[in-house]
């Protein structure tokens, strides 16, 4: 019985309560209703934008600067592995989560991506050499070799993309001359590259091609500007100029003289200007040099002649001497005759003289003179009321520094050269020392992403906060608070659909002036509300009273029922 009856009345309830919500829904009225449906489907979606947005995975590029073949080949392996990613830039930034940048990398690293959008040895992975002619060798050989090239150029910091060309000659049949080849190279660079930087790449790609020279490569960026000039004779094997061998002259002395200088004035308080005037004309001299007193016997030749005469005419043909006997009697005549004899010797000795051949070649490059400017600022010292006040260097501070700057440039007066120190104060302040954070900021290294990730959540919970106060909730409100009119109706028309309900309005009138409107008070509304309440219990428990009246057997079997339960 006790069970029934709190079903009764739990129905009771229930119908009451769903009477009460309807009869609520009708004085809100269907306008009502559908607004405060769109508020909460508008509230719902921008909290869950907010949250998506919030919790979404930050994006990071994966790689930038790619040519489209190696953007599609990179999107499809992302599409292969599930792994979300954003197309920037027409498709030369891949944006992928910022967790899986190493991962991804390393990955494609593995399949060869990107290749650089150009074709190096991986051309020769998947070529049938069988059916292959020397020709198709040869040419596959040389775009391997210009797509190596490119790529190495391409991993210096500057150099953004790089196109090599390679000029590669065949030596004809039956000819001695070989002709050399040459290599052009097109680089989009970012900023400017520097002259040591040129010189680089043409020493990088000469030793990479066998029998290129540096001075056969020439190098042109994206704007036309031609870097390097491969047709350009050098006779002396280098590919210098002479601007650029002074420049870095002036250079290295500049910053000599800078470094002895700030240690003596202070980094930041002094200036230094070096001009050097060079003659870059190449000589070649040759001189022979003989030693008199260096004297060598080449060759020596001796000589020696002997003769004798004698008188009479022995030897003059004559009648006498044709007779016979006549040889024997010469004979005894010259023996008896006197005699006249010579003696002649003859010596040539020839001597080789020291001689000295000494040729000598003077390149180009000699320093003529050199001038040296030095401005150096003065002390700033603090006086007696604190403040800091500038006070000129003294001329015996100014004479050493100029012997240490003379020392440092070799000086040679002979040779023209100039030095010059000025003690003029700076126009610029002194530069402030920067605080770095200590102690526990210096914890807090925020990155420049994360900096950004962070405004972005603030911005996006002002907005949500400012949406939720401006917009939703005056919305809320107006929705949820009643027209007074239809509240003040609501008790009148309940009380007269219960049975044995006084009419309220009735009461509400009753001591009041007839000729004046009820007015009812929120505090009456609230009387009549719980009238009505009552009124619906009280009529729950009417009905529970009727059903036992009816069926006496099954109220007394309910009834013991419970007081089993209760013994139990």
């Amino acid at each position: 019985m006790r069970r029934n009856r709190v079903a009764l009345t739990a129905a009771g309830l229930g119908e009451g309560s769903v009477q009460g919500l309807i009869e609520f829904a009708k004085t809100l009225g269907a306008p009502r209703i559908a607004a405060m449906g769109a508020v909460t489907v508008a509230l719902i979606g921008t909290f869950a934008f907010l949250i998506l947005h919030i919790t979404a995975p930050q994006m990071t590029p994966l790689f930038t600067d790619l040519a489209l073949p190696d953007s599609a080949s990179i999107a499809k392996e992302l599409d292969r592995e599930g792994v979300t990613y954003e197309l920037r830039n027409d498709g030369n930034i891949i944006m992928v989560p910022s967790d899986k940048v190493a991962r991804l990398r390393m990955t494609l690293a593995e399949n060869g991506l990107p290749k650089g959008g150009g074709v190096g040895y991986e051309i020769f992975d998947k070529s049938d050499a069988l059916g292959t002619t020397s020709f198709v060798q040869n040419v596959n050989n040389l775009r391997a070799l210009e797509g190596e090239l490119a790529r190495t150029i391409e991993a210096l910091d500057r150099v953004q993309a790089a196109r090599v060309h390679l000029v590669m000659p065949e030596r004809p049949l039956f000819s001695r001359d070989k002709i050399e080849p040459s290599a052009s190279i097109v680089l989009k660079v970012r900023g400017a590259l520097e002259p040591g930087q040129v010189r680089a790449i043409r020493h990088l790609v000469a030793t990479a091609v066998n029998g290129l020279r540096p001075q056969r490569i020439s190098i042109v960026d994206e704007q036309g500007q031609l870097l390097a000039d491969g047709a350009a004779d050098d006779t002396n094997g280098s590919d210098v100029g002479s601007d650029e061998r002074q420049a870095v002259f002036e250079k290295h002395m500049r910053e000599q003289i800078e470094s002895i200088v700030s240690s003596v004035v202070g980094p930041g308080h002094s200036r230094v200007q070096v001009s050097a005037d060079f003659d870059f004309n190449r000589i070649t001299q040759t001189s022979d040099k003989f030693d008199p007193d260096g004297r060598v016997v080449r060759s020596s030749q001796t000589r020696e002649e002997t003769s004798a005469s004698g008188e009479g005419n022995s030897n003059q043909v004559t009648v006498g001497n044709e007779l016979p006997g006549a040889n024997q009697r010469q004979a005894a005549a010259a023996e008896a005759a006197p005699r006249d004899q010579s003696r002649k010797s003859e010596e040539i000795v020839n001597y080789e003289i020291s001689k000295t051949t000494k040729t000598e070649v003077i390149e180009g490059g000699r320093i003529n003179r050199v001038s040296v400017a030095v401005l150096v600022d003065g002390n700033y010292v603090k006086n007696e009321k604190g403040d800091v006040t500038y006070q000129p260097r003294s001329k015996e501070d100014l004479d050493q520094i100029a012997a240490l700057v003379r020392s440092a440039i070799g000086f040679d007066q002979k040779r023209g050269d100039h030095v010059e120190v000025v003690n003029l104060r700076f126009a610029e302040t002194a530069a402030m020392p920067i605080n770095e954070p200590t102690g526990w900021l210096s914890a807090f290294h925020f990155t420049k992403d994360d900096i950004m990730r962070a405004i972005e959540m603030v911005v996006m919970g002002v907005l949500g906060l400012v949406v939720l106060l401006l917009v939703v909730r005056p919305l809320v409100r107006r929705i949820i608070t009643p027209d007074e009119r239809k509240l003040a109706a609501l008790p009148a028309a309940a009380g007269d659909a219960l049975p044995g309900a006084a009419p309220t309005a009735a009461i509400a009138s009753e001591g009041a002036d007839p000729a004046k409107p009820a007015e009812p008070s929120k505090t009456a509304k609230m009387i009549d509300i719980a009238q009505i309440q009552g009124q619906v219990h009280a009529q729950s428990v009417q009905k529970v009273g009727e059903l036992a009246d009816n069926n006496p057997q099954e109220t007394v079997s309910i009834i013991r029922g419970w007081l089993h339960e209760n013994a139990a």
